[in-house]
């Protein structure tokens, strides 16, 4: 519903339809509205994060694991996401619950990115003076990224725009032209 629709659209009524529930369930669990909303953000964001950069490398090196973030998280299988990143942020502004919970996101996305960069750091791979510097660097470049969702002539524009968070990535982190690109041959 939220991705379709939008986080505005999601109410306790139309949530317990969808559910075939009574209303009074739904509202026994989430009194307010808000705190449904900011639940279903939360979830779904950290989903995705666990999902396009996990805690466990799985014996990958940074490099690798990098590389496969910013080619997931590049492509147009992550445009949904971004449309839901977009509103969240936009009704944040108005609904306190939301606001929170927008920022947990945003912590933790942040904080897993650098963990990756301070581990490549530490094992040679990365280099940079300051990997949550370099974290907030990528992740604005992705975040910028997701004005192109609404747009109808976003998939017309130059690929080079849609490499920025790969380029920006092997700028800062003093890696190669393409590197981040080859990890993943």
């Amino acid at each position: 519903m939220a991705l379709a629709e939008g986080l505005e659209c999601i109410t306790l009524r139309r949530v317990a339809e969808e559910l075939d529930v009574r209303p009074g369930l739904i509202s026994h669990y989430f009194p307010a509205v808000d705190d449904l909303v900011a639940e279903a953000y939360g979830s779904a964001v950290g989903s995705e994060l666990d999902e396009l950069l996990p805690a466990d490398r799985a014996g990958a090196t940074p490099t690798r694991h990098l590389a496969r973030f910013l080619t997931r998280t590049t492509g147009k299988a992550y445009d949904d996401i971004s449309r839901l990143w977009l509103n969240a942020r936009h009704l944040s502004r108005y609904r306190p619950a939301l606001r929170d919970r927008v920022a947990v996101q945003e912590d933790a996305w942040r904080d897993r990115l650098e963990e990756v960069i301070r581990v490549g750091v530490e094992e040679g791979e990365f280099h940079t003076a300051d990997p949550l510097v370099t974290a907030i660097q990528i992740l604005v470049v992705l975040d910028g990224l997701g004005m192109l969702v609404n747009s109808p002539s976003a998939d017309d524009g130059p690929p080079a725009v849609r490499r920025l968070p790969v380029t920006t990535a092997e700028r800062e982190l003093g890696l190669p032209v393409g590197a981040l690109s080859d990890a993943l041959d």
